[in-house]
């Protein structure tokens, strides 16, 4: 069943469109993170769903029922947005009563709905406590509580965590993946970390200039993208790219020649057929080039370290390879002075190949 539906939603300031003719179905008990640089349209996609935004043109349906021009108390969500927004005057316990109390709800409905939000965010002991006394963490989940005693069907999330510190982002990345798994409640969830994006959702929005440009499972996002902005915009370090064009191996296969090198595509799985003289662009995430080892398989190729990066569980080396600079990812406890001369084998069956021209995946 579709939770959120979006129908050829146009949104405009002036002679500027922001979105145009955006369609998106979310299903039922989805978690679906939008994800792209700032300005790209995905919080304000967000704050058209949530009624925030007048829309210019379309029509918004959660649950079935056409929303909108509804207001956004009249739209069954709750939203958590980047700033934790609490009543400094109010203890915790106050901050998730208030809008209830505000809805003429009754004390022992009220009651019960702030200490299962307080049980479920591990927020008990800071009940009587003011948002002063509290951690940004802290207060993060008495934001994410003050939604969640609405006990709506659908969660907003724009962006809660970016004013957090790292292990911060980590610790509530987790709890509010716990949360979801919990409820089975619709969330939709704005951000610009691709580590968040990856970890909670069940699907990805990619968005650029208020285009969806790939909607899939991450795992599809990550190792099939659509397109080279995608391709470029997930992973890190990202995609290396080679430009070249089509041409044949030495036992006669479709192969890419880049900076004079010839890359076999066997093993790659085309949409289409390749022709020869085609102006493509090879991409090979970093993880999927192995360096110096034995017994490999496929095609062998030297390149020359230029820069590695410690990062601990694993090293980042910087190649110079047939005219490019690449990236390579290799385990912690290899190291690779500047100079040295390594052999490097593609796992051709994870690359992308794309048009050179349209920059679309082939």
């Amino acid at each position: 069943m579709t939770s959120v539906s979006v129908k050829d939603l146009r949104l405009s300031f002036g002679q500027v469109t922001v979105l145009d003719q955006l369609n998106l179905d979310i299903q039922e008990g989805e978690f679906l993170v939008l994800l792209g640089s700032s300005g790209c349209g995905k919080s304000t996609l967000l704050n058209c769903i949530a009624g925030l935004l007048d829309i210019t043109d379309g029509q918004i349906f959660i649950n079935g029922r056409n929303v909108t021009w509804d207001e956004p108390k009249d739209r069954g969500i709750g939203m958590v947005f980047q700033s934790y927004a609490l009543y400094p005057q109010m203890t915790v316990e106050k901050n998730l009563s208030f809008g209830l109390k505000v809805a003429k709800m009754p004390q022992g409905e009220i009651d019960k709905r702030v200490a299962r939000a307080a049980e479920i965010l591990q927020i008990g002991p800071l009940l009587k406590r003011k948002p002063s006394e509290l951690s940004g963490g802290q207060r993060q989940r008495v934001a994410i509580g003050r939604a969640l005693v609405r006990d709506v069907d659908v969660f907003l999330f724009d962006e809660p965590l970016s004013n957090l510190d790292a292990k911060l982002r980590s610790e509530l990345r987790v709890e509010i993946k716990r949360l979801h798994q919990s409820l089975k409640n619709t969330m939709i969830y704005v951000t610009h970390d691709q580590i968040e994006a990856l970890t909670l959702a069940d699907r990805i929005a990619i968005m650029k200039g208020g285009v969806i440009q790939q909607l899939a499972d991450p795992n599809t996002i990550y190792n099939a993208p659509k397109n080279m902005f995608v391709a470029g915009f997930i992973g890190s370090p990202s995609m290396n790219f080679l430009r070249g064009e089509i041409a044949a191996d030495a036992a006669g296969r479709p192969a890419v020649v880049a900076g004079g090198v010839t890359f076999s595509l066997d093993g790659y799985h085309a949409g289409e057929t390749l022709v020869p003289g085609r102006k493509v662009v090879l991409g090979v995430r970093p993880e999927h080039v192995k360096v110096d080892e034995p017994g490999g398989t496929g095609e062998v190729h030297e390149a020359t370290v230029d820069i590695e990066e410690p990062m601990g569980a694993d090293n980042l080396l910087w190649l110079k390879h047939a005219g490019h600079t690449m990236a390579v990812r290799t385990a912690g406890s290899r190291r690779f002075s500047p100079g040295t001369r390594v052999r490097l084998t593609f796992d051709m069956t994870l690359a992308s190949l794309f048009d050179a021209e349209s920059e679309e995946r082939i």
